[in-house]
């Protein structure tokens, strides 16, 4: 339990999930939950390198290649309905990999990028404090409201990932889908349905090629019924989360 707590495993609620570090298809536990498995893009050189990213379309490296086949066997046996990712191709390629066993094609959505880290892109923490000292401790403190320059603030990502999540959570009411975003945009996620000040934002650790788990059960849906999901809001912090930041696919 040690271990599992270390690979980022909420305690008690889900150790189900995990038997032997292989993820069960269990959709008999709650058959009437939307179960996303959402990724963070395998590592790519940008990553190695410390730099901020964003917008720019930036590879895999072949580490990031690694990371995304060995979440690919983990979750083969897993019933996907659909795939969704970033159309950055780092995201885009990892989705493509966890696809594959599934035989589904990837469907590409901008609104799942990184945050548009404008001029920042391409630098690291120590260029960016040399050039922007002043704008990027505020931006630690509020990137809800700060913007970066050329860029966008996080509330801005926040209302187009979640809005799009609130689509497919209602579209797949009763499925199991894969989403492969960015640290960003899942962070966004995690913390809306935590309920965080997502000010703090980063204060949830997200690895390269992680599993972040989070079901949305009926009750989330209003007035949901069988059948007629297309007709029910649905509220994102009503949702559980069930596995954080697991890499234990990674280890070995």
């Amino acid at each position: 339990m040690a271990q599992a707590r270390r690979a980022g495993i909420l305690p008690a609620r889900s150790l189900w999930l995990i038997k032997g570090w292989r993820l069960k298809n269990r959709r008999e536990e709650n058959p009437l939950a939307c179960r996303i498995y959402l990724v963070r893009h395998g590592e790519t050189a940008w990553n190695a390198q410390l730099k901020f990213q964003g917008h720019a379309d930036i590879a895999l490296s072949p580490k990031g290649l690694v990371q995304a086949e060995k979440l690919s066997r983990r979750l083969a046996k897993c019933e996907i309905a659909a795939v969704y990712a970033s159309d950055l191709t780092r995201a885009y390629e990892t989705a493509r990999i966890l696809a594959r066993p599934h035989h589904l094609d990837v469907i590409p959505c901008c609104a799942f990028r990184e945050i548009n880290f404008g001029l920042w892109e391409g630098l690291t923490i120590e260029e960016i404090k040399k050039e922007y000292r002043e704008l990027l401790r505020q931006w630690w403190h509020g990137p809800l409201e700060t913007r970066v320059p050329q860029g966008e603030t996080l509330d801005e990502v926040v209302n187009r990932v979640n809005r799009l999540v609130k689509e497919i959570v209602v579209k797949h009411a009763t499925q199991q889908i894969i989403i492969v975003s960015h640290g960003g945009p899942i962070r966004a996620i995690v913390g809306t349905v935590l309920g965080m000040d997502l000010n703090q934002y980063w204060r949830l650790r997200l690895d390269n090629g992680c599993l972040t788990i989070i079901d949305f059960p009926a009750s989330s849906r209003p007035g949901w019924k069988p059948g007629l999901p297309e007709a029910c809001p649905t509220s994102l912090n009503k949702g559980i989360v069930a596995l954080l930041n697991d890499c234990s696919h990674l280890e070995g």
